[in-house]
């Protein structure tokens, strides 16, 4: 018996099945050893995947802050600072602020371009987010695990002005990434099915 070369439709399927397995395994995990390096070049490679996203008009609209050693403490410097000049007092939470950027080796802040036309700055966040999308899969894909930190942080005043944002630039995710502790299994959630509504 010969063999026969698969047909593009199996190749497809093929395909599909590999992204899927890829999509349904990533985990948010900050379960990770925070002393192990993340090279620096697979650092650029994953920062690289976002700009794949599509994008608007190719506004190419993201740029990224690595924070590693101690950057990692300036970062959370920043957000300490910020979150006394807003009045918090709380020692717990002001620790947490200052400390929490120590928990994996590397957090990269992924930011998107801003825009004087509103649909178009929405347009440019789409796109990063999307592009983070990309960054978590290819974290995934390479061993790594990852959590796409939002809230606060994003838009405190200290934090940007390290990131050096300007104007309306906007911080869409601070992303941990580091190598998975060994007992760091994170459970698959359950998913309810994609809401699909057809118009034939």
């Amino acid at each position: 018996m010969t063999a026969t070369t698969p047909t593009p439709q199996g190749i497809v399927g093929d395909s599909l099945r590999d992204f899927a397995a890829l999509a349904r395994d990533r985990r948010t995990n900050l379960r990770v050893d925070s002393q192990r390096a993340v090279p620096t070049e697979l650092v650029e490679q994953l920062c690289e995947l976002v700009t794949w996203a599509p994008n608007h008009k190719r506004t190419e609209p993201w740029r990224f802050v690595v924070f590693s050693g101690a950057g990692r403490a300036k970062l959370g410097d920043a957000f300490e600072s910020s979150q006394i000049a807003d009045g918090v007092t709380d020692d717990g939470k002001l620790t947490k602020a200052r400390t929490k950027y120590g928990r994996a080796p590397v957090v990269v802040a992924v930011i998107a371009s801003g825009d004087g036309n509103p649909v178009r700055r929405e347009e440019n966040r789409d796109a990063v987010a999307a592009g983070i999308q990309n960054m978590l899969l290819g974290a995934t894909a390479a061993g790594l695990s990852s959590f796409w930190s939002t809230g606060g942080a994003t838009v405190a005043a200290g934090v940007r002005a390290l990131c050096d944002c300007i104007d309306d630039e906007q911080i869409i995710g601070l992303i941990y990434l580091g190598w998975p502790l060994d007992d760091a299994l994170v459970p698959i959630p359950a998913r309810a099915p994609a809401r699909i509504v057809y118009h034939d």
